[in-house]
């Protein structure tokens, strides 16, 4: 698909999700893995999965993909340009986060599948960490923010 036609799909999906034409419940969330059940730390365990996995595309650059800024907390649980929260503290499975690191949104599965030789795609296992940490609160210790991996 060509870079602008994504654009163009990117924007009418963020259209959608932002008219409510598109909600959660439109989402087969029965095909996402489940919630890990141990306390999820984030610095030790969903920072890194962030960092190596997003944050090249979702950095704190000038251009991030969608304008979703994941450098630190408040940004990253807003969202992007679709103006609605990328991640709902508490319910993983209505966070649209949840969605496209799933693969449950067609032409929205993050990384994108023909960046994933660079960005690699969550395991179950990653996404199951992911999930947990959303439904424990989201939590992220003040001043910690997002980097390129080294």
């Amino acid at each position: 698909m060509k870079m602008y036609q994504k654009t163009v799909l990117g924007a009418l999906m963020g259209i959608a999700i932002a008219s409510g034409s598109l909600a959660a419940e439109d989402v087969d969330v029965s095909k996402l893995p489940a919630a890990a059940s141990s306390e999820v730390d984030f610095v030790k365990e969903i920072k890194p999965l962030f960092e190596k996995s997003c944050f090249g595309c979702h950095g704190a650059k000038p251009r991030a993909k969608s304008k979703y800024f994941m450098n630190k907390r408040e940004t990253t649980l807003k969202g992007g340009s679709s103006k609605e929260a990328a991640i709902i503290a508490g319910k993983s499975a209505a966070s649209p986060l949840v969605h496209f690191i799933g693969d449950l949104v067609e032409e929205l599965e993050m990384p994108p599948i023909d960046k994933r030789e660079k960005y690699p795609q969550l395991t179950k296992a990653q996404i199951g960490l992911v999930r947990a940490w959303i439904d424990q609160g989201a939590k992220w210790p003040s001043g910690v923010e997002l980097a390129m991996p080294q």
